[in-house]
């Protein structure tokens, strides 16, 4: 117990926040979820779109990105953002693409916010598939635009609809975001391997990461959980 607690004075700011030059731990995190999840979240919506359009050549090149993405390891996808492509010489002659993927943070951001694109464009894609009809042949009475239908009533319905399988999505977002130390990023895992390294306690130093990560995911849920109980309300069976 001891021990523990003189891990903990001595490495607790290295977990939460800062390694005193740069930021570490839950900060980094955190912003590898919440960038990543941004960027995913707002190129799947009109993605989605394009995923059930009418437009065989159109829905075909979204369901290629998807499937390939979503074919293959996370792991791979970020050795492939952050070593394969720097070895290509059209990358490296270029000054502003080699200085993107010289960072391990860009590669790493660029890796999860394709990746969870592709999870998400397929979520919200099943979602507008699955919009009643009746709602759509109702906006197409008032005169509705393809424009207006979208934004009025399809995705509105949508994505409140999408709301419980999306939160599945941040979760194991999270949980992914244990690769990044393979692109030296300072998050949870590389400092609980840093702490590892320097002190030999092993299942205090991986269990302290194991923890937070378990707290940030009862967080994830609990907001997620609060969401759904105001946006999906119309869904519940009303008592008589």
């Amino acid at each position: 117990m001891q021990d523990l607690i003189q891990l903990i004075q001595q490495y607790w700011r290295n977990y939460l926040f800062t390694d005193g030059y740069h930021f570490t731990g839950i900060a980094v995190t955190l912003w590898l979820l919440v960038v990543s999840i941004g960027i995913g979240f707002c190129l799947s919506v009109p993605l989605a779109v394009a995923r059930v359009s009418k437009r065989k050549w159109l829905a075909g090149l979204v369901w290629l990105y998807t499937y390939i993405f979503r074919g293959t390891p996370l792991y791979v996808q970020l050795l492939l953002f952050y070593t394969g492509i720097y070895s290509l010489e059209i990358i490296r002659n270029h000054e502003l693409t080699a200085s993107f993927f010289r960072s391990g943070m860009n590669c790493t951001l660029l890796a999860f916010a394709l990746n969870t694109c592709a999870y998400t464009t397929e979520i919200f894609a099943g979602a507008i598939k699955s919009t009643p009809y009746g709602e759509i042949e109702a906006a197409r009475a008032y005169g509705m635009s393809w424009f207006t239908l979208y934004r009025r009533v399809i995705l509105p319905s949508a994505l409140r609809r999408a709301l419980p399988y999306y939160s599945n999505e941040v979760i194991l977002m999270l949980h992914a975001t244990t690769v990044a130390f393979t692109a030296t990023v300072p998050d949870i895992l590389k400092i609980a391997r840093d702490v590892n390294s320097a002190t030999y306690q092993t299942f205090t130093a991986f269990g302290i990461a194991a923890l937070l990560y378990l707290s940030i995911s009862f967080t994830l849920v609990w907001l997620f959980r609060r969401a759904e109980q105001r946006w999906l309300a119309y869904l519940r069976p009303q008592g008589k």
